[in-house]
Parts: C-alpha cells; structure tokens; sequence
C-alpha cells in the first residue's frame, strides 16, 4: 500500500510541475531551448540546426514556415515581408526548401511512440491507464482547448484580408504549416506521463524545450521557434476569459480575445460597458448577444427591459426572455429563506432549460428532480 501510495504522489507531482509549465508566460528561456533542441536532434540521431530562428508568436512562427515550404505567395502581403525579414535577420535564406524537410517525427513523434511503449511494458496495461489518467488526464481537455484555440487564432489571421474563393486553399496551407509544430509548453499533457529527468530519456530534448518555450518547427537544417505568451487569463473552467483585454497574448502582438471561453473580437470588449438592454436586443450575432447577456446581468437585464413574469408560485417566480434567431432565457427568481446577518433576505436568479413552464419545475430541476418529486422540508 505505502508504494501505491508513493506512486500516486510522485504522479500528481509531475502533473502539478508539467501545469505550471502548460501555464508559464514570460520570455522564453532561451539558451536552456537552444540547448534542448540540440539534444533533441542528437538523441533523434540527427546533426544539430545550423539556425533557430526565434519568432514572437506561433502566428509569425507560421507565416516563417509557410515561406520555407513553398506558400509563402499565400501569405497577406504584411505577414510576407515579415517573415522573410525574421529569417534574413537569423541567417536563413527565406525561400522554399531553405532549411530542408521536416524531422517533426524523427525528433518528436518516434521518441514519444518508443517510451510510451516502454513504459506500456513495464507498467502494464491497468499501470500505465493509471499513469495517464494521474498525470496526463487532469490537463488534457484545457490544454488541448487552447491549443485549438491557437491554431483557429493563427488560420483567422492569415485569412482574413483576402478574397473569400481564396480562404480555402490559404487555410489548408496554415493548417498544414502548423501541423509540422512540437507544441512546446502545450506538449504538457503527454510529457507529463511519459517525460523522466534522466539525461538518457529518449524525450529528454524535447522536455527541455517546453519547459522553456513555446512550439517550434524541427527541419533539417533549422528550428523556427516561438515564444510564450505573455498575458494568459482563464476562468475557474480553465476557459480563456478575460473582459477588459486579450486573454492570450504575445509578445509580437499577436492575441486572442475571449469571454468565458466564446471568442469574440477585440473591438467588441471596448464596448461592453456601453451596452443598453436595446443594443442587447439588436444583435444579430447569437453568441455575441449571449456574452453581452452575461456581462450586463441577466437580473439587471430583465429590470430595464421590461420583462414580464411568465409563472409564480411559492418556490418563486418564472421569467422567461425571447430572443430573435436563438432560444428564450428562461430563469427563476428565489429568495433565500435564511435571512442574511442584517435581516435581509438574499434573492438569486437561477438559469434553467427554455421547457420549463412553472418556478416549481425550474427549481426542481436545479435539484436534478421532477417538479412532483420537489416537496423540500425548508427552502434554503
């Protein structure tokens, strides 16, 4: 029991320390990357990069990859000259076929198959199930959510001047740039299972590298490397959220902007102290009037629109608010029956399902029954 034990804290250690480094923001550390991704390539077997360019987002870093692979004519103009002023000022020619092929599996994909298959072996089936599930599992969804986030941030970006018949073909192109990427930090999850710190782990490189960067881009001949974010701000969900700024930012400028996780744009937040129940009302845009919604207060919204109770009983009173194009809100005003230390009787406003028609079933489901199940001995 004491070893199970043992193994169990030493698991949630490493993800505790691989967390931070999904989370760190801040300069990249970048002699500690430089000499990762040298021992990345000798564990790989292959000659050191005789460039790392450093890029200030996984956006340039994209755009510095698209001219090196033969797309840089599907860049936007500005994102162009960018890019092949970033590889000049490090020494690399910026056209097609430059640094060589990719050797992302080679230096990434192949080491991570062979230790996790070594660690298979050796801790078997229900072992390794449990490794991951300690060590992986608790912050796979987060990360990979704004990797994701990420991704659609950089493909939007290099997209969004140009020509709609052409968004197709330049999309394609940034996806398949990125899909050449070691995703640095957000390499967390899987690391944390399987990454050891022994100088002979076959991953030893690569760990090193996330716990001091952002994604890079292995070829023959270079490394395009990107920094950390600088501003990373996420709700208790683990969501990007943030309402009077970027909720993910670079240092180049590059930034994403969120409320509770929905993306929205940058110039929308400037906005939202300004809103009035009308300009609520007018929005076409779904998801934009439901971030509006939750910013404004669905209580205060229904005070100054002149929303109407649709039901009340004794467990409370039901409104319900119809919006174009999406469905209603529905919410139940109840009172707390214990009274604050002033006297006072606190009211709450509780979000449920558009199908509900009385404050009893409302209620009742916030408590996960039907409302003839719902007979509470003393409403709290």
């Amino acid at each position: 029991m004491g070893g199970a034990n043992a193994t169990v804290i030493a698991d949630e250690d490493r993800a505790a320390r691989w967390r931070a480094v999904a989370a760190a923001t801040g300069p990249a550390d970048r002699e500690a990357a430089e000499a990762g991704i040298r021992r990345a390539y000798e564990r790989a077997g292959l000659a050191a990069p005789e460039r790392i360019v450093w890029a200030g987002s996984p956006l340039a870093a994209t755009a510095a990859v698209m001219v090196l692979t033969g797309q840089g004519e599907r860049l936007p103009g500005e994102f162009a000259e960018r890019a092949a002023g970033l590889l000049r000022a490090a020494g690399v020619e910026p056209v097609a076929g430059a640094v060589g092929a990719s050797v992302r599996e080679a230096v990434r994909t192949h080491p991570w198959a062979r230790t996790r298959q070594r660690l298979h072996e050796a801790l078997g089936a229900a072992g390794w199930a449990g490794r991951w599930a300690l060590t992986a599992a608790p912050l796979w969804d987060v990360t990979r959510g704004l990797t994701e986030r990420i991704r659609t941030g950089v493909v939007e970006a290099l997209t969004a001047d140009q020509d709609q018949g052409m968004d197709s073909d330049q999309g394609t192109a940034a996806r398949l740039a990125l899909l050449d990427a070691v995703l640095g930090q957000h390499d967390a999850p899987w690391l944390a299972a399987v990454a050891d710190e022994a100088e002979s782990d076959p991953l030893a490189g690569v760990a090193a590298v996330a716990r001091a960067a952002g994604w890079w881009w292995p070829y023959e001949k270079a490394a395009i490397v990107a920094e950390r974010p600088v501003e990373l701000h996420r709700d208790e969900a683990g969501r990007l959220d943030r309402g009077d700024g970027p909720a993910l930012a670079f240092p180049d400028g590059f930034a994403l902007y969120a409320w509770r996780g929905m993306p929205v744009p940058a110039e929308f937040l400037g906005r939202l102290g300004e809103l009035t129940p009308d300009r609520i009302r007018t929005e076409e845009d779904a998801e934009l009037r439901r971030v509006m919604l939750e910013h404004y207060g669905y209580e205060r919204y229904l005070e100054e629109s002149g929303a109407q109770p649709v039901h009340r009983d004794e467990t409370g009173v039901l409104w319900r608010i119809a919006l174009d194009g999406d469905e209603p809100v529905v919410m139940v005003e109840v009172v707390n029956s214990t009274p604050e230390p002033d006297g006072t009787h606190r009211t709450y406003w509780l979000r449920v399902p558009p199908r509900v028609r009385t404050a009893r079933e409302g209620v009742a489901w916030t408590f996960g029954v039907d409302a003839d199940a719902y007979h509470p001995e003393r409403e709290t």
